[in-house]
């Protein structure tokens, strides 16, 4: 049982930023969704109602982002400076994030055909978690819930043996990919070290439209899969599901091809 794939999403919805490694921090994967997507009134954008966000590919760096999409020019866009914040909001959560400058916001505003500003969690910009799952000071980024999300291959297989159409993995938007398990084992997993770092399994992850978002093309497929199919076979009390949240409770750094470990 090996990490075969690990993957970053700096800016929440944008694409897949795949790498050989990654360092492992509270709220979630180093540089992964600290960076977020929102309207004029704070409140949060994704994929989900935008389908073209997933075209925009971003890559950190130690000062910033570098943005690129389809048509348009790529944007250096810096870090803001500490300070001024702006209160925006995911999900039930209210953060005081540090807003990206002028240039950054037409620039998204300009390929999503829509107004949108795009901001920063920095060090000093905290979310906590208030799930059930979690503990007292546990945090997470401009992630849905949970730093991280965990997916096997094998669970892409089985769904793929039922669609007439596979699908990329990719619409699941992973972190970390397992190889060598059985399809869904992660399951039944509560606690488990990827190398030397540990993780809390804390729930499954309840998936929605979003999964019908072929990042490739930044399109919804029409016929509303593979959603239908899941909500087929993998619907519980929870939901449809697919995968696991996890939460980090070591650090270290990840590296694709570790060994992975089941504790509890």
């Amino acid at each position: 049982m090996r990490l075969s794939g690990l993957y970053l999403y700096p800016v929440k919805s944008t694409a897949p930023l795949e790498v050989a490694s990654a360092v492992v921090e509270p709220r979630g994967l180093q540089h992964d969704r600290r960076w977020m997507v929102v309207d004029a009134d704070g409140r949060f954008l994704t994929g989900r109602q935008l389908p073209r966000l997933t075209l925009v590919r971003a890559q950190p760096g130690p000062d910033g982002l570098v943005l690129d999409a389809p048509g348009m020019p790529s944007l250096q866009v810096a870090a803001p400076d500490t300070g001024a914040t702006w209160p925006v909001n995911v999900w039930k959560s209210e953060v005081a994030a540090r807003p990206a400058d002028a240039a950054a916001d037409a620039w998204l505003s300009e390929f999503l055909q829509r107004p949108a500003r795009l901001v920063h969690m920095d060090a000093g910009v905290s979310r906590l978690m208030t799930d059930r799952h979690s503990q007292p000071g546990d945090e997470v980024s401009f992630a849905d819930g949970f730093p991280l999300l965990l997916i096997s291959r094998a669970a892409l297989d089985g769904l793929n043996a039922r669609l007439t159409k596979p699908v990329s993995m990719l619409q699941f938007r992973p972190n970390l990919v397992v190889d060598g398990v059985l399809a869904h084992a992660e399951d039944g997993w509560k606690r488990i070290r990827v190398g030397g770092v540990e993780f809390d399994v804390a729930k499954p992850c309840t998936r929605c439209v979003f999964t019908t978002v072929d990042p490739m093309r930044g399109e919804r497929d029409p016929d509303g899969e593979p959603l239908k199919t899941l909500i087929g076979y993998r619907r519980s009390g929870d939901g449809v599901t697919f995968g696991q949240n996890l939460i980090p409770r070591s650090g270290g750094t990840v590296h694709v091809g570790a060994g992975i470990e089941i504790l509890a």
